[in-house]
């Protein structure tokens, strides 16, 4: 199990994650993404995602579904299922994730092809735009 006292923070181009707590089958992480930031549309073969929004609002893309999931609500990601999280808000969104699986090395992500979605996505979680 990791230290709590010493969390593994790490920086990514959509925000950063810090690394809470750890055991044999399952991780868990805090998660803030920047405003309009993106995760890539990837799955993991081994490990399930349970999403708890702590602050603002995330866009789910969840195996070609989309919802919007604000602050106070979850979402779950089973494993072989295609996935993203953005932030369409103007304010960091911040998540508590946990990871479950048999294995949760950070190579079990095969990334997806996703682009030609994520501007019309993008609109339809903006009302008024």
């Amino acid at each position: 199990m990791s230290d709590p006292d010493s969390p593994e923070l790490v920086s990514r181009s959509w925000g950063m994650v810090t690394v809470l707590e750890e055991g044999d089958h399952y991780r868990i992480k805090r998660v803030i993404i920047n405003p309009s930031g993106q995760m890539t549309y990837h799955k993991h073969f081994h490990r399930s995602e349970h999403w708890i929004v702590v602050s603002g609002t995330v866009l789910v893309v969840c195996d070609g579904e989309e919802k919007l999931v604000s602050s106070g609500q979850s979402t779950y990601v089973p494993p072989c299922t295609p996935h993203r999280l953005i932030n369409p808000g103007v304010l960091p969104a911040q998540l508590v994730e946990i990871q479950n699986g048999e294995y949760l090395g950070e190579d079990d992500m095969n990334v997806l092809d996703f682009e030609p979605y994520v501007t019309h996505l993008l609109e339809i979680s903006r009302p008024g735009k």
